[in-house]
């Protein structure tokens, strides 16, 4: 890691994740495999944090880790202060996967629902919300259709939509967009961007695809091969807390930061490529 960019930690706002020390350990047949090796991160209130790296290098797992859905060997996961288990209890979080998992039977107004109404949320109450969140990713328009009456990227907004449903203050997403064509891709990017800074939910967003990390991250966390370690951080400088559009994509300021986590990806930082918005 180089000097301009060693350290994982955000600065002058609160954590709404916090892994220290953490490791993974998969026993199998043929000897165990260490997926994630001493992982120290912490991604503020707000934060959009994208994780990248050679596919095995952990990223998943460690989403996995900070969502409760398996458990470190080894170190800790807090979410706002809590370990991973309480929080996904106090549903402190919403998550998407790059399957968008909706219920072929249920409209997309139902879809939304599903949380609330599992957390007995009285009807009035989740009539409301859901038509708030449809409204909030543009389909108000398609509440009453089903799945397969939506392309793939109204799919996966409906997917967030209904990740957003009990006003999570943290957003965990794996790939959400990597099944989707490169134009809508992009304009699910530009949609996301928007929806985190309308909500000010900090998210933690794993993708193979660099600008994609670099348009939407306000940090980009570089993972080693397995055992997946935390090799780089770079920080794009794109202002916290806004929304990106898609003339950012055609900056220098873009280039350089694609460029730098491309580097850092294949071992060699480039510190002029960073610039001075680093901490």
């Amino acid at each position: 890691m180089t000097d301009t960019a060693t350290s994982t930690e955000p600065v002058m706002r609160a954590a709404a994740v916090s892994v220290r020390g953490a490791s993974k350990v998969f026993p199998s047949k043929a000897g165990d495999v260490m997926a994630l090796d001493g992982i120290e991160l912490t991604v503020a209130e707000g934060e959009f944090v994208s994780l990248i790296g050679p596919s095995g290098c952990g990223k998943s797992t460690l989403l996995r880790l900070i969502a409760d859905l398996d458990a470190a060997t080894s170190g800790t996961v807090e979410v706002f202060g809590k370990p991973a288990d309480r929080a996904r209890r106090d549903q402190d979080y919403g998550i998407a996967f790059q399957q968008a998992g909706l219920l072929p039977w249920r409209t997309v107004a139902a879809n939304i629902a599903l949380p609330l109404e599992l957390h007995g949320v009285g009807a009035a109450e989740r009539k409301q919300r859901v038509a708030m969140l449809a409204d909030l990713v543009g389909l108000s328009d398609f509440a009453d259709r089903h799945p397969d009456q939506l392309s793939g990227g109204m799919q996966q907004r409906v997917a967030i939509a209904r990740a957003l449903a009990e006003r999570p203050r943290l957003l965990l997403m794996d790939e959400p967009f990597g099944a989707l064509d490169e134009m809508t891709r992009e304009r699910m990017q530009a949609e996301l961007s928007r929806i985190a800074a309308e909500t000010g939910a900090a998210v933690v967003f794993v993708t193979h695809s660099i600008p994609e990390a670099v348009f939407l991250s306000d940090r980009v966390v570089v993972m080693s091969p397995r055992p997946g370690r935390i090799t780089d951080v770079i920080v794009t400088g794109f202002g916290a807390d806004a929304a990106r559009d898609d003339s950012l994509r055609e900056t220098p300021a873009f280039f350089a930061k694609v460029t730098a986590v491309r580097e850092a990806l294949h071992g060699a930082p480039a510190p002029a490529a960073r610039g001075a918005a680093e901490r």
